[in-house]
């Protein structure tokens, strides 16, 4: 994997290559460090909801200037019919001032929305009436997940993945190889909703920082884009340093893996 390769992905549904590292913008960042987020560091993938208050005048403001820069997932916090998936859309597109969204997702697949054919086929409609270029699920169930990766219309699977939670590796990956038909995969809870960031009783190494959990994400290549949420502008940029580092070595990726471990366990 190549610096270049590292920092960027490029995602074939969409046609755009991106920052690998996705912003996630409902975690206390402010509207000034969104904006900054999206001009001034570069950031380009935002996991949007209408309820990130915070975020739409700065999103929407940086789609003015160049839309085809940015990509923007999103989804209803409910999805089970057909038709909540439309207005959904309608109400984003307003709230955005855009044409399109680039990536349409069922959030929580199972839990909060539905696999159906009253959803499927809805979004389907929306991709070939362009108002959506991509499709998209978030889910937890990664034997679910890895069915989605083998046999759907979908474009792309927003999961959880990091060192204390690595089972996508054996559940979902190997299902969507590359090549033609493969799903782009997000990834998001890097840090284990920072249960990697403390210290684990009877552990006596090194704790990770956050960029160490992003890297051990980022240095996946089964992984297109791993999604942040910075409280402030220092997190911030201290998690898009994980880009400058760069892939983790080997014996980085054992003691992170063995971190993982005894965290989870």
């Amino acid at each position: 994997m190549t610096t270049l390769d590292f920092q960027h992905t490029h995602l074939p549904a969409l046609g755009k290559t991106v920052l690998r590292l996705g912003l996630a913008p409902n975690y206390g960042l402010d509207a000034a460090g969104i904006r900054a987020a999206l001009d001034d560091r570069g950031m380009q993938y935002v996991f949007w909801s209408p309820v990130m208050f915070k975020a739409t005048a700065p999103l929407r403001e940086a789609l003015a200037t160049d839309r085809e820069r940015y990509v923007v997932a999103t989804g209803p916090n409910m999805g089970f019919w057909g038709g909540n998936m439309r207005s959904f859309v309608e109400r984003a597109l307003r709230a955005l001032r855009t044409d399109y969204l680039d990536v349409l997702q069922l959030n929580w697949l199972g839990v909060a929305s539905w696999w159906t054919d009253g959803t499927v086929q809805a979004m389907q409609a929306m991709r070939e009436e362009g108002k959506v270029r991509s499709l998209g699920v978030s889910i937890h169930n990664r034997t679910r997940a890895g069915e989605l990766a083998a046999e759907s219309p979908l474009d792309q699977l927003m999961i959880r993945y990091n060192a204390a939670h690595p089972g996508a590796e054996r559940d979902i990956f190997p299902k969507n190889p590359a090549g033609p038909g493969r799903k782009a995969v997000v990834a998001y809870t890097a840090t284990a909703w920072r249960k990697l960031l403390k210290r684990p009783r009877g552990w006596t190494e090194a704790v990770p920082a956050a960029t160490d959990c992003y890297r051990f994400c980022l240095s996946n290549p089964a992984v297109d884009v791993v999604l942040t949420g910075p409280k402030d502008m220092a997190q911030l940029d201290e998690n898009l340093h994980a880009l400058q580092r760069g892939a983790m070595s080997g014996e980085e990726e054992v003691w992170m893996r063995r971190f993982g471990q005894t965290v989870h366990g």
